[in-house]
């Protein structure tokens, strides 16, 4: 009889044990399951965004890919053919006075459209670029832009431009970037071929 209580005890000790070590696990799975959707959904929502902006900033610059067209809506070349010594270039911007010190970013109206020179001297579209003049975008704001969920980066003064410290992103929208689409440098531009006139 006291056998017989004892083995029943010690079945219940056994499940309990397995209950109590089981369950936590399960738990944590299930907690671990939940954090790895959401994180699913965050990154989706950000790819949904990012490709939102590439889209949006093709369908507003496919009429620059003359860049007369581009002249003519007041853009001019700025810096020459801008290149790194490690890190490829930007190329030749383009860039809108107006829109520049307009201090707005719209994801359709860019400060700044970007061209590479081919060898056959004509200019191929890239990207466009957003800029804000650092001082400016600062006294109205508590934090640096961001145009869909892509945060600007920060040029300080002085800079190879002879600007003042300013906000940029740059959106490599017709020139794939291996680096990512909204990095400063592109590894694939070359500037080899600019003469350092306009075609």
């Amino acid at each position: 009889m006291k056998i017989a209580r004892f083995d029943r005890q010690l079945q219940f000790s056994i499940i309990a044990l397995f209950i109590m070590g089981f369950w936590p696990s399960c738990i944590l799975a299930q907690d671990a399951h939940a954090q790895m959707l959401n994180a699913q959904h965050d990154m989706t929502a950000d790819q949904s965004k990012a490709g939102a902006l590439l889209k949006i900033v093709r369908d507003s610059t496919a009429r620059f890919q003359d860049v007369a067209a581009a002249e003519a809506e007041g853009y001019a070349l700025q810096f020459g053919c801008v290149s790194g010594p490690d890190s490829g270039a930007m190329g030749l911007h383009f860039v809108n006075g107006a829109l520049v010190n307009s201090g707005i970013i719209d994801a359709t109206h860019p400060q700044i459209v970007i061209y590479e020179p081919t060898a056959s001297g004509r200019l191929r579209l890239i990207g466009a670029d957003f800029l804000v003049l650092a001082d400016s975008w600062n006294a109205k704001h508590s934090g640096p832009p961001e145009l869909m969920g892509q945060l600007f980066h920060l040029f300080d003064a002085p800079n190879r431009f002879g600007l003042p410290a300013f906000y940029t992103l740059h959106v490599w929208a017709w020139k794939d970037n291996p680096n990512g689409a909204f990095v400063n440098w592109h590894p694939n531009v070359k500037c080899e071929a600019f003469s350092g006139q306009n075609p």
